[in-house]
């Protein structure tokens, strides 16, 4: 994750699945998990800019456990 601080009075997200990550099925697959948990009302934190660059290891988890990860994340921004 990348991010850093914006004059705007919300947060923006960008979900990057690079290549590497698996076929078009997967690559699509984790970037709509992600998008579906950045929805979420309880994560806009600040005025934030920030980049989910998702890994290999994301691509086996279930959506409680890529949520609790993207927040322990998210809680640097506050």
């Amino acid at each position: 994750m990348i991010y850093r601080s914006t004059h705007t009075p919300y947060t923006r997200f960008g979900v990057l699945v690079g290549r590497r990550l698996g076929n078009a099925v997967v690559r699509n697959r984790v970037k709509r998990r992600c998008r579906e948990l950045i929805r979420r009302p309880d994560l806009q934190r600040g005025s934030y800019d920030v980049l989910i660059l998702p890994r290999a290891a994301s691509v086996p988890l279930c959506g409680a456990a890529l949520r609790t990860r993207l927040i322990g994340l998210l809680g640097h921004l506050t």
